[in-house]
């Protein structure tokens, strides 16, 4: 039986000014009878290629904007953003300075470049070289960043990013798709000023990068739910992985097998994660949204439904807690853009139409044009 820790009543935050931890300021939350709700699109984040045979297809952020503007969404929401790049240095935050560096010099690639990035830095089939690279990590990063400085500073209740949540990339390399893990980024801009966050991963591959990032440590938990038999990508995210020293018993780890149904995952999800929020009590949430753990996915091996899915973020969001949402994986590029358009109403706490919006994307939605299509 996995049992919590126990946690000190006491907070603190950390200054960046001073260097010091102290008692914790209190938020600057507007009254307002419905939270703040923020949501960031770097713009042109859709237009990227990883290659032709690629899974991955930024341009289902593309199809989710396109989405959530057709239905009007953008008319309920408190700030509509298209947020700066990350800079080198806040890359460097987390990430190695020499890898952040090869990162900046792909551009216009040469084979010496090639060599050292499959020597050094994983590059290969899954984390190809693109054109755009750099500047589309930056993007998705700087969005995420963002995004936490607005929940720390209390001018925003939640906080969307679907161009975030790629969770696997590490200090030094890349890895499953993901080439700067924006999450980790977000989450020690978070720590400045607030004492525990809490991240969970809905995605169906186990997030990794994330809970390697914070395996020592207590005032990040990390609680991820996915598909686990020992070979599937990334092998890691056993039940017994559960944190070390200082983070002994923070990261939890939840490893299901192929063919879970709406019902067991969304049950799963609430026994587990109520628990874990009163226990743990973090100052801030952090819900990476992977929607490969949606049925008929390209990669993915569970039945979830669009409502089933939508169901986790419902619940979260129940605890009233500063709020990050940022995408992950999903590679049926038509139900990933559905699923997150559907969830950013869930957090607008607004009704959609069945009926699809007409956009400039109709062909990818043929032929039911609907929501809610049956994908299990």
């Amino acid at each position: 039986m996995y049992s919590l820790p126990t946690f000190s009543s006491q907070q603190y935050f950390y200054d960046p000014e001073s260097g010091s931890s102290s008692q914790p300021r209190s938020r600057n939350i507007q009254s307002h009878s419905s939270p703040v709700v923020s949501y960031y699109y770097p713009k042109g984040c859709g237009f990227y290629h990883y290659g032709e045979r690629h899974p991955m297809k930024p341009h289902r952020l593309t199809l989710t904007n396109s989405l959530v503007i057709g239905y009007g969404l953008h008319q309920k929401m408190d700030h509509f953003f298209s947020p700066r790049s990350a800079t080198q240095a806040e890359l460097e935050e987390y990430h190695d300075p020499d890898y952040v560096d090869f990162l900046r010099r792909l551009v216009g690639v040469g084979s010496g470049l090639m060599k050292e990035g499959q020597d050094c830095f994983n590059f290969g089939e899954d984390c190809p070289v693109f054109d755009g690279l750099y500047d589309f990590v930056r993007q998705y990063a700087g969005a995420s960043l963002v995004a936490a400085r607005k929940l720390a500073q209390g001018t925003t209740d939640i906080a969307i990013n679907w161009s975030g949540g790629l969770h696997h990339a590490k200090k030094s390399e890349a890895s499953g798709f993901c080439y700067v893990n924006d999450i980790v980024l977000a989450i020690l801009e978070l720590l400045r000023y607030y004492p525990r966050v809490l991240y969970i991963d809905i995605d169906i591959h186990h997030g990794d990068g994330v809970e390697h990032a914070f395996y020592h440590s207590n005032r990040v938990m990390t609680v991820s739910f996915h598909k686990y038999n020992g070979d599937f990508f990334p092998g890691t995210g056993k039940v017994e992985d559960n944190g070390i020293g200082l983070g002994k018993y923070f990261a939890l780890n939840l490893p299901l097998q192929d063919g879970i149904d709406d019902e067991s995952y969304v049950r799963l999800f609430k026994d587990v994660m109520g628990p874990v929020i009163k226990k743990f009590s973090p100052s801030a949430i952090v819900l990476q949204c992977g929607a490969d753990s949606l049925g008929c996915d390209r990669l993915g091996a569970f039945n979830l439904s669009i409502n089933a899915h939508g169901d986790c973020v419902e619940f979260i969001k129940t605890f009233n807690l500063p709020l990050l949402v940022l995408g992950g994986g999903g590679y049926t590029i038509r139900n990933v853009s559905r699923c997150w358009t559907y969830e950013t109403s869930i957090l607008l706490d607004t009704q959609l139409s069945e009926q699809l919006p007409d956009t400039p994307f109709n062909r990818f939605f043929s032929p039911d044009y609907t929501l809610h299509p049956k994908i299990v």
